[in-house]
């Protein structure tokens, strides 16, 4: 005799994207177009995280200081990390919401500065993932990038999210009223995803020789707890929503009060890879060449609330930590503060000097 019980369907196994995650950590994918660096781009994002050095903006400028092309700010990368990352969930990562993942850690490795002109390759890893206590997720994600098989940068992202819950229809529904038309979206987005691979090629890539700047700091100048001048910055809604747009981070909790009060937060808050911008333009302004940073890492710890009536500031001060006279560099210890609190827990950029 056959019971109800025996023939009812086998129930579907839930997905559960935090194991499928871990699972998944190794997997690597090229994205399978490059960024062309343009002029008018690189002074588009140097107004945006108000970088005024002049190898950002004019030619000449950047020549005389040895350079084939302007040169970057130091965070332009961010511009195609933002577009990597959004690969990642697509195709290893699955099942989150990205409204919902908040960037916590930051490492820039420099191997030569970005210039006006390369193509920038990204190969991104599921570097780690581990659950802290409390149910947060921490996805690590590693990115090499090259231009014309030259390696460029390494990079490090730490993102934090939460598996499991429902997403809240009304944050949804608000996100998706917002949102420009076209986030996301492309004639060929279905043709162009690559398949991860579970055995990540190394990339070929020629490493540059490093050089001592001739602009940068000297070397015998750099005493060990000597500070650099102090610089505070001001940010507006203008400012949070002309970077949204430069950059390509769309997250409308940078700019709408509608969906800041659905998400439980106090104000609007800058995007953290503007407040790291600020910074690094903090530090290559004493140094005085920014393609002389060798690594800049920051830990987001607060954020910084742009209310609609007045600006909020940032002060940036550092000091020098360290010296290495072997290879003349330099760890700069940065602290950044708004409304009396520490925006970045541990902070540091490694320098050449002169």
């Amino acid at each position: 005799m056959t019971t109800q019980a025996d023939t009812a369907a086998p129930t579907e196994e839930k997905f559960d994207p935090a194991a499928h995650a871990a699972a998944m950590v190794g997997h690597h994918y090229r994205v399978d177009d490059y960024y062309e660096v343009g002029r008018e781009k690189v002074r588009e994002y140097a107004r945006a995280v108000q970088d005024y050095h002049p190898v950002h903006w004019d030619e000449a400028a950047a020549a005389e200081y040895g350079y084939d092309g302007m040169v970057a700010p130091v965070t332009f990368i961010s511009l195609v990390g933002i577009l990597a990352q959004q690969k990642l969930f697509e195709q290893i990562v699955t099942g989150y919401d990205l409204s919902q993942i908040m960037q916590a850690d930051q490492i820039l490795e420099f191997h030569r500065p970005i210039r006006v002109g390369d193509q920038l390759v990204c190969d991104v890893y599921l570097h780690s993932f581990r659950q802290a206590p409390g149910g947060a997720d921490m996805i690590v994600t590693k990115n090499i990038v090259t231009s014309r098989d030259e390696l460029v940068m390494t990079t490090y992202t730490t993102l934090v999210g939460r598996s499991g819950g429902d997403v809240d229809p009304n944050i949804d529904q608000a996100v998706r009223g917002l949102l420009m038309h076209g986030i996301g979206q492309g004639p060929d987005d279905q043709q162009r995803a690559t398949p991860p691979v579970s055995e990540p090629p190394v990339p070929v890539a020629s490493v540059p020789e490093v050089r001592p700047s001739k602009h940068a700091v000297r070397f015998e100048d750099a005493v060990v707890g000597a500070e650099l001048p102090t610089r505070v910055v001001r940010l507006t809604r203008g400012d949070l929503v002309n970077y949204a747009g430069v950059s390509g981070d769309a997250n409308p909790i940078h700019w709408s009060d509608d969906v800041i009060k659905l998400v439980g937060l106090d104000n609007v808050v800058a995007h953290g890879m503007l407040t790291m911008g600020l910074g690094g333009g903090f530090v290559t302004s004493w140094l005085g060449d920014p393609g002389a940073m060798k690594e800049y890492n920051v830990r987001f710890t607060s954020p910084v609330y742009v209310g609609a009536d007045r600006p909020a500031e940032i002060e940036y001060s550092g000091k020098i930590k360290s010296v290495d006279p072997e290879t003349r560099t330099a760890v700069v210890a940065i602290v950044a503060k708004s409304e009396g609190r520490k925006i970045f827990g541990r902070a540091t950029a490694t320098v050449q000097l002169g």
